[in-house]
């Protein structure tokens, strides 16, 4: 109908355009803020993805070396037949986590498996390593948390750190007579499960059945092998939590990657499509306008 647009852009009131512009823009405008911080959301989880991939390598190497030192003490243990006698035994349950988060369920998992043994006996004590673990199970069972060690799972643990674990729970007051080391034992990289390792005291050990069978042990070496099998324990429960966490966080990264590249391709051509909408209709209205001064002149 029209040879040019221009001469009737040039008839049509400056407030038809820009009217219809700005209800348009608003859409656009939200939109295209949306897909900005989705894709800075992507950058991030492919970074975070990125540096566990290198730090998951790093924890499975050290796990290696580590297994030795916890499957050594539990055979011990296990050879010796070591159980608590006492008709109420005082329970102890250490929680190995760590302090942060983005790692699929890997706290949750150990504080759902606690929280079941809660419910059943509420005279259970908690050492929640980690701070993951507390806030999980503090709102219900605060009450039954003994002891909360942080500045867990930013670094490497070491058998130092473990060490002073074991100093900090022998030193707390709480006399228990038996318990359990509940970790994530790590399977592959996107497998892991909810493990325990059992803890018992000196008397539990003394009375133990087979325990001639390692010769004549005084209170005094019994009590020392105890005190450096639960720091080889926790050194092992920590390394296998740690390459759990670290391989969670990785499959949850790559995950998040994904689902935010797909958001960023619907983002966009909701983004294509609107933008179209709002040019076809602001030329519609304005060679409508133009359509009806021609008329009236």
């Amino acid at each position: 109908m029209f040879k040019s647009v221009a001469p009737i852009l040039a008839q049509v009131p400056a407030e038809v355009c820009f009217g219809q512009q700005n209800r348009g823009m608003a859409t656009l405008k939200s939109i295209q803020i949306r897909l900005k911080s989705v894709k800075n959301i992507q950058k991030i989880t492919q970074s975070m993805k990125m540096v566990s991939a290198a730090k998951y390598a790093r924890a499975e190497r050290d796990l290696k070396q580590a297994r030795p030192y916890g499957l050594g003490a539990q055979q011990f243990y296990e050879k010796a037949e070591v159980a608590s006698k006492e008709e109420e035994p005082k329970k102890l349950y250490i929680a190995i986590t760590s302090d942060r988060g983005l790692c699929g369920a890997v706290h949750t998992g150990i504080a759902r498996s606690i929280r079941g043994d809660l419910t059943e006996n509420p005279n259970i004590k908690v050492i929640c390593v980690g701070d993951k673990s507390r806030a999980i199970l503090q709102r219900l069972y605060g009450q039954n948390i003994e002891m909360v060690c942080n500045e867990i799972g930013r670094l490497p643990p070491t058998f130092l750190d473990a060490a002073k674990l074991t100093n900090a729970i022998l030193n707390m007051g709480y006399e228990y007579t038996e318990g359990k080391i509940i970790y994530n034992k790590f399977k592959s990289v996107v497998s892991y499960a909810v493990a325990n390792m059992p803890i018992f005291s000196l008397k539990a050990v003394e009375s133990a059945e087979k325990l001639p069978v390692y010769d004549s042990l005084d209170s005094e070496v019994i009590q020392s092998y105890l005190e450096y099998s639960l720091a080889s324990m926790l050194f092992y429960a920590m390394k296998e939590g740690a390459c759990s966490e670290q391989s969670s966080r990785m499959t949850a990264m790559d995950n998040a990657s994904k689902n935010a590249g797909e958001m960023i391709d619907k983002l966009t051509l909701t983004f294509n499509r609107t933008r179209q909408a709002v040019i076809t209709r602001e030329l519609i209205e304005i060679i409508s306008g133009a359509s009806a001064l021609e008329t009236k002149d």
